[in-house]
């Protein structure tokens, strides 16, 4: 399937009602492809509200549709969504040890690549491993502090997390990092590719 088909499929999949930031919806998506503006329309799609209505198949023609234009970062973030769609959503405020206090001297890259272990409950023993996306920035600088999205490899061992909540990020001795939970979305029951309320 060519890109345009692709955004075609997927903006045929948006309600009448969404709307992105910026106020765009599906008929501004159409515009843009008929003018083949393809990334203009791809931003549109990415950037709609959709809890509810969004599933992980709007998410693959997204990928696939960025991938026909070699924009690997933004089909990586799609792939993100997609899984967050079948798997829920956790956002955090990580601030990362300073490297002269034993942190990392690598910036953690934004795009999902590295995957630390994560205490998350009472004990510092009781570790998941979860990759981490950088919102809004490429990279987190050592010492930084920055806005996360994490994936974990069992999300159902998060469940139990709400805003507020605060877990540590484990590479080795001494602890990496610690983020504050900001949001929580959980799948919703036997709704596939749809997502529940935040926890609050």
């Amino acid at each position: 399937m060519d890109t345009s088909k692709l955004l075609r499929r997927a903006a045929g999949m948006v309600p009448a009602t969404a709307r992105s930031d910026a106020g765009f919806g599906a008929a501004d998506v159409l515009d843009c492809l008929r003018d083949d503006d393809w990334e203009f329309a791809l931003g549109i799609l990415e950037d709609l509200d959709g809890f509810g209505w969004q599933t992980v198949e709007y998410w693959g023609l997204l990928e696939e549709a960025a991938r026909h234009m070699y924009l690997e970062r933004r089909a990586a973030w799609c792939q993100w969504r997609g899984w967050e769609t079948r798997h829920g959503i956790i956002r955090a405020e990580l601030r990362l040890i300073a490297p002269e206090a034993g942190g990392r001297r690598l910036p953690v890259p934004g795009d999902g690549l590295l995957r630390p272990m994560w205490a998350i409950g009472r004990s510092t023993a009781d570790l998941h491993i979860a990759k981490v996306w950088v919102e809004s920035a490429p990279e987190l600088e050592p010492g930084g502090r920055g806005s996360v999205r994490l994936a974990p490899l069992t999300p159902p061992s998060w469940r139990h997390l709400t805003p507020g909540d605060s877990i540590t990020m484990h590479e080795r001795r001494p602890v990496a990092g610690t983020a504050t939970i900001t949001e929580v979305w959980h799948p919703a029951p036997g709704v596939a590719g749809g997502l529940r309320g935040p926890r609050k």
